[in-house]
């Protein structure tokens, strides 16, 4: 490993990617955002992190570490002070670059708390995000119908998907960097990570509904982006594609299936617990 500076509030970026993935191994649901990305760079044959991971090591160990891409993600006990004003100190000097700090809700909200004068104001804070999981088949029938996307049903899937991120997140991801959120779903579906259920709608074919595995791990994958058409929701059709995709993902991608969903969003909870989700954690999201 690369020269560990003994500032008690600096980082290094020269970090190990199996270190890293060793320290996101200690609480997978937790850490799955910044794991699925050092597995991805480990894959890929790198060794080393770069710029997009701050560390801390103390006792010849890495015990803390922030990944610093288009999310920033704490990974390090939230009552580790010392980590979380480094990390700041870090965030501070570059400056902001990302869309959010997304992670363990206690690590987030520290690290908003020591950021929110630089960075701030924030478009939405949202501190409490039921971390749920499941690691065995659905409560109730799997939908037949949910099966992979299709690369060629992307005409279909990109309309779906910009709806999702509308509602979710109160903007157009077509807004930012042209093509790149096209280009994101369509990585997902040859890559096999989105579902759907796609039937005839009033005016042709249409996706009813969609999730995608968006962040995957040998131990656990998320599902993110879980949509159903506005005309035929309150059917109980996410219930039931939520419960295609854990059969679907379970064994076959990863053991564990997880999300996350913000607390006041009740239908939601209501459906993932009938599916069979338990919560485990909470995360937050700081959304700029």
């Amino acid at each position: 490993m690369g020269r560990w500076r003994t500032s008690a509030r600096s980082v290094v970026t020269d970090v190990a990617l199996a270190d890293a993935a060793a320290l996101c191994a200690h609480d997978p649901v937790a850490t799955v955002l910044a794991a699925t990305r050092v597995e991805a760079a480990l894959a890929s044959g790198s060794d080393r992190a770069g710029a997009v991971i701050w560390g801390m090591q103390r006792g010849g160990v890495l015990d803390a570490l922030c990944w610093a891409g288009a999310n920033l993600v704490p990974v390090c006990d939230p009552d580790d002070a010392e980590a979380l004003d480094a990390f700041a100190d870090a965030a501070r000097r570059q400056g902001r670059r990302c869309s959010s700090i997304v992670g363990e809700a206690r690590s987030v909200l520290g690290l908003w708390e020591r950021l929110a004068d630089a960075w701030g104001p924030a478009r939405d804070v949202r501190a409490d995000q039921p971390s749920l999981v499941i690691d065995h088949l659905a409560d109730v029938a799997p939908d037949p119908a949910v099966r992979m996307a299709r690369p060629e049903e992307l005409p279909l899937l990109l309309p779906a998907s910009v709806a999702m991120f509308v509602e979710e997140v109160g903007y157009s991801p077509l807004s930012g960097s042209p093509g790149a959120y096209e280009a994101r779903v369509r990585a997902l579906v040859e890559e096999g990570r989105t579902f759907v259920r796609i039937e005839d709608g009033p005016q042709g074919p249409e996706v009813v509904f969609k999730a995608d595995l968006g962040a995957v791990t040998q131990q656990v994958a998320q599902v993110q982006g879980v949509w159903v058409t506005p005309r035929l929701r309150g059917r109980r059709i996410s219930e039931h594609g939520m419960a295609a995709v854990v059969a679907h993902t379970l064994g076959r991608v990863a053991p564990v299936v997880s999300l996350y969903v913000n607390a006041y969003n009740a239908p939601a909870l209501a459906c993932y617990r009938r599916v069979g989700f338990r919560q485990v954690g909470t995360y937050a999201t700081v959304l700029f």
